[in-house]
């Protein structure tokens, strides 16, 4: 239970600018305390609280970083709260939902806000810290961490660290550890290597690596630097985990804290008391993977037996979990085809529908039916069918047959986009072959947010769920994609597997026991069938994938992260057919910049009227199909 808010500051918000008839919003940031009984049925899912800490009542203290944006006036607020799981201490509300341009966890001024729709409909936005390790600099969130002790002695483990460079980030020459080692003595440890996962494992003499201090390592001799891209894993022993499953309560006790009784608090601590009718959780990858753990491990019904959330979105997650509530968790990893393969996230149940898994003899949803599920929608990009399971929420675990998620629950694909599209995501190759995605899905984010809160507070049930299926052949096996031979273009030909492996120290797939992942069907251009299809992808300047390759000197052939791939059009039937293009060039495909225009706002009303796209959002497409319009044709762009 949440036992105390400090609020430490309070003020006004993008200097007092005004959202619609909302008005203007203030900001609360501040602490937020709580305690936990570890008895509590409801509490002994969380690893090692029985080993943590306790204080004179005998409950499990922690603390965790508060933030809070809400309309000046109280009668303003329409009062449903949205709660944003940040995402590695980020608040990513704006730039992951509404169009802000690029991560700010401090924003100021109006353009820190992109469309500020939440806003513009007096919601009150909540943030909380609940992994211990997430940066706190630049204004990020996190939570004191909690160490366990076992009879008043540290834990010690041998666990398996995997070490990379370069492919999601900046090359290092120094790999750092995310459990410090419980000694420096190198005997104790073995350090490996291989290009692809696939790859058996080489072991690295203890002469060519050395501990750099208990949380770092690097190679020797001094000045090597680790092969771009390739894997290396540390087993060696670790101490101190973390309580990392407390994060989940301390989420579940602050929402249920101001659903039911902040009332009071705020009478008594702020004289700004106010009261919420709905709460509504929202998070894009790692955060939307955190939700789908928080309703699978109990956290919706509070400690009184209460609803947490009414509703929920979890974006770009997949069939994903996060590595969080276990004995040395590192919840920063995310799996993929190449990185994090064999660490705990993707394990049964995957859909919210109640199925077998043949492999395991489970039988399950990730809904518990135990009148606290909230009303649940699950977007995911292109990507995370081919990284991350996606297909598996709307088939059974062997890939063969199409099936019906419960009434409370819908599941959509934002056909043709990569996994971090957003506003500002550029055609930049980064590491791929490929040009990058710039697709954005935002758009289809902010109707699906509005539409989960007509389905909490109105019963106005969302659109149907828009997801490839097998029985229309929009689902397909990764070899049987029919994308089209485009010159000069990377493609990929198969997609992340997952299977099960047992334990994650020492993990072994089972040849036998993997699962049927399926990927989005696409079309004589390469762009998929099924989904939301944004105007982009319904009247399309090119081809928009989910997948992209490595380049060199990354590991060539392998999917490249999470990112996709965008490869335009010829603009004239010349230029395709000197170039032995079969995709249909610009000006084959539209007669002028008139019926280009004409064709996105036909696709646009048709989503507006399902409901996939705000009439706001609508406009916007059509504004850009115009100026896109101007710029490739050079016919009279009057629609």
């Amino acid at each position: 239970m949440l036992t105390s808010i400090r609020i430490d500051h309070t003020e006004s918000f993008a200097d007092s600018a005004r959202f619609g008839d909302t008005g203007a919003y203030e900001r609360l940031t501040g602490i937020a305390r709580g305690e936990l009984d570890p008895l509590d049925a409801r509490n002994r899912v969380i690893v090692n609280i029985d080993l943590a800490p306790r204080n004179a009542r005998g409950r499990v203290e922690y603390e965790v970083d508060l933030c809070m944006l809400r309309p000046v006036d109280p009668d303003k607020d329409c009062g449903t709260l949205i709660y944003e799981v940040v995402n590695r201490g980020n608040k990513l509300a704006f730039s992951g939902f509404m169009d802000a341009p690029g991560r700010n966890n401090n924003p100021q001024q109006l353009r820190d806000l992109g469309n500020a729709l939440f806003l513009r409909r007096g919601h009150t936005l909540v943030w909380s810290g609940w992994e211990p390790d997430a940066p706190r600099i630049k204004h990020g969130m996190g939570m004191q961490p909690i160490i366990p002790t076992r009879n008043g002695q540290p834990i010690v483990r041998v666990i398996r660290e995997e070490l990379v460079s370069g492919d999601r980030g900046t090359p290092v020459d120094t790999f750092r550890l995310f459990y410090e080692a419980a000694t420096l003595d190198q005997a104790q440890a073995r350090l490996t290597v291989r290009r692809r996962e696939s790859d058996p494992r080489v072991e690295i003499p203890v002469s060519q690596w050395a501990y750099v201090n208990s949380r770092s390592i690097r190679l020797l001799p001094e000045g090597t630097l680790p092969a771009p891209g390739s894997l290396y894993d540390l087993y060696y022993p670790a101490r101190d985990p973390k309580v990392l499953g407390v994060g989940l309560a301390a989420t579940r006790d602050l929402v249920s804290f101001l659903r039911h009784e902040a009332d009071d608090h705020f009478q008594r601590n702020t004289a700004t008391a106010r009261r919420y009718k709905a709460a509504l959780a929202i998070g894009r990858s790692q955060s939307g993977r955190y939700i789908r753990d928080h309703i699978s491990q109990g956290f919706n019904q509070d400690e009184a037996g209460r609803k947490v959330f009414d509703g929920a979105l979890s974006h770009a997650a997949g069939v994903g979990r996060v590595f969080l509530n276990t004995e040395f968790g590192e919840p920063w990893r995310t799996g993929t085809q190449h990185d994090d393969h064999l660490y705990p996230e993707n394990a049964f149940p995957f859909s919210a529908a109640k199925l077998h898994d043949p492999f395991t003899g489970e039988t399950g949803s990730l809904l518990r039916r135990d009148g606290c599920d909230p009303l649940l929608i699950e977007t995911n990009t292109s990507s995370e069918y081919w990284q991350k399971g996606a297909s598996l929420l709307s088939t059974d675990p062997l890939g063969k047959r199409d099936v019906r998620l419960p009434q409370g629950a819908r599941a959509y694909l934002v056909a043709s986009t990569q996994h971090g599209g957003s506003a500002t995501s550029d055609t930049e190759r980064g590491n791929c072959v490929n040009h990058c995605n710039p697709h954005n899905p935002e758009a289809a984010l902010r109707a699906l947010v509005v539409a989960l809160d007509e389905w909490v507070n109105q019963g106005r049930k969302p659109p149907a769920s828009c997801v490839p299926r097998l029985r229309d052949g929009s689902a397909v096996a990764p070899d049987a994609l029919g994308f089209p031979a485009i010159p000069g273009a990377a493609v990929a030909n198969t997609c992340n597997t997952l299977a099960v492996y047992g334990d994650w120290i020492h993990p072994h797939p089972d040849p036998d026991k993997v699962y049927g992942t399926l990927v989005p069907c696409v079309d004589a251009d390469g762009n998929e069938v099924a989904g939301i299809r944004l105007p982009d992808i319904a009247v399309p300047l090119a081809t928009y994938t989910g997948w992209n390759l490595y380049a060199a000197p990354y590991v060539e052939g392998e999917l490249c992260d999470r990112d996709g791939s965008w490869i335009p059009f010829a603009k004239t039937r010349a230029e395709r057919l000197a170039s032995g293009d079969p995709r249909s060039s610009i000006e084959e495909r539209y007669k002028s910049g008139a019926d280009y225009v004409r064709k996105v706002k036909k696709a646009a009303r048709k989503l507006v009227r399902q409901r996939l796209l705000l009439q706001e959002d609508a406009n916007a497409f059509v504004a850009r199909a115009e100026e896109s319009a101007t710029r490739l044709f050079s016919a009279n762009t009057e629609a």
